[in-house]
């Protein structure tokens, strides 16, 4: 596999080599993190290290993460009807969420369908504040309690929301405010303070951990919503099943790396993309580059070859040895265009055509070498037979 090109970051990042030390570590020592033996006060004490790092890498209250099995689950617990505060039961009607969240999102987790609305987005992708501005106000003045969930970077386009706004607003008629930020964290700065959501989630496989941990933050540590499985006390009674220590291990020291290293990464890996965004433009006039006049994730490209059907470009280019992908990874195998682009209004001749390309950690100019050398070996007979077409 030495020969191959991995440009797919957004659907998993290679594991750090500091995040598969804890992890290898974790896996060699006995112990349950609950148990009160010694071997048990260890696990523990590798669950409560990486709580630290986690919570430090998006400016959090250590006390208010909540470890979980991925960002699904994350994003699964936070999306419920049911919350209490301070012990006292708080409930809530109606989730908003915007057009290209994530799949899971988008379903609305533990919310009835028809308690689901869903916001629209402009051109480029963003929320459109005035629609949220309407809904907020709809629902205040039908006395129901409103949950907005907004990414806080899209994982096909990498465009970034207007969080921080959108959290103010949402604050001010009443709501609870979520954001994936499961792509955000470790290729942007994230604070949840200077973000003003009540919950963030995160992924740990997605910043070089390991599959198998992600963690709902919650910025009120007294702020609980209903857990999702019921069982032992683990989480402070906030998410029942043993924890996973090798994993959550091997996410706090893919944190830890993610936050020492983030302020270098982001002038280094945006360089990277954009000289072959600018190559790729320059060798390919045919080539659209979608949302890159937006602020987004210094990381992600979303290219599209009008008349190249997205998956036929994506097994040539993975045939030649450059690993992209076709909208979302959880989403592989779906037929037709993307829901992101869809929401968007792009054209549906270039939203079939689209793929992504998405550095990091691991990206290098050899990389983008390679890959570039890669297109230019695929493409044009891609073109030639759509022009034929």
């Amino acid at each position: 596999m030495n020969d191959r090109t991995y440009l797919d970051h957004n659907a998993t990042a290679p594991a750090r080599p500091q995040a598969v030390a804890a992890l290898g570590a974790a896996l060699a020592a006995a112990g349950n993190g609950s148990a009160i033996h010694g071997e048990g006060r260890a696990a523990r004490a590798r669950i409560e290290e990486a709580r630290g790092h986690v919570a430090a890498l998006v400016g959090a209250d250590p006390r208010g993460v909540i470890f979980t099995s991925c960002g699904t689950e994350a994003d699964a617990l936070a999306l419920t009807p049911a919350y209490a505060r301070g012990g006292e039961p708080l409930a809530l009607d109606t989730l908003l969420v915007t057009a290209v969240e994530h799949a899971g999102v988008l379903r609305g987790h533990r919310f009835p369908p028809e308690r689901v609305e869903l916001l629209p987005v402009d051109a480029r992708g963003r929320l459109r504040l005035d629609a949220l501005d309407e809904a907020l106000a709809r629902h205040a003045g039908a006395g129901r309690r409103v949950l907005l969930s907004v990414m806080l970077a899209n994982n096909e386009t990498g465009v970034l929301q207007p969080v921080a706004e959108a959290a103010r607003r949402a604050h001010l008629q009443g709501a609870l405010v979520h954001t994936d930020a499961v792509q955000a964290a470790g290729r942007i700065g994230v604070d949840m303070n200077a973000l003003g959501v009540d919950l963030l989630s995160l992924s740990a496989h997605k910043i070089g951990g390991a599959p198998g941990a992600g963690a709902l933050v919650v910025a009120d540590p007294d702020l609980r919503p209903d857990p999702v499985f019921a069982g032992g006390g683990q989480e402070r009674g906030r998410r029942a099943g043993s924890e996973n220590v090798p994993a959550i291990a091997a996410f706090g020291a893919a944190a830890a790396c993610a936050l020492r290293d983030l302020d270098g990464e982001i002038g280094r890996v945006a360089a990277l993309r954009d000289g072959l965004e600018s190559a790729l433009r320059c060798e390919f006039p045919e080539l659209v580059l979608l949302v890159g006049d937006v602020d987004r994730l210094p990381n992600t490209s979303c290219i599209a070859l009008p008349g190249v059907p997205a998956e036929t470009m994506v097994i040539a280019l993975d045939l030649a040895g450059l690993a992209t992908s076709a909208g979302a990874a959880c989403s592989s195998g779906k037929v037709g265009p993307s829901h992101v682009l869809d929401a968007m209004g792009v054209p549906e001749r270039i939203a079939r055509s689209a793929i992504r390309l998405s550095f990091g950690w691991s990206s290098d100019e050899a990389d983008v070498e390679r890959a570039l050398g890669v297109f230019r070996r695929v493409l044009p007979g891609l073109l030639r037979r759509a022009r034929a077409a």
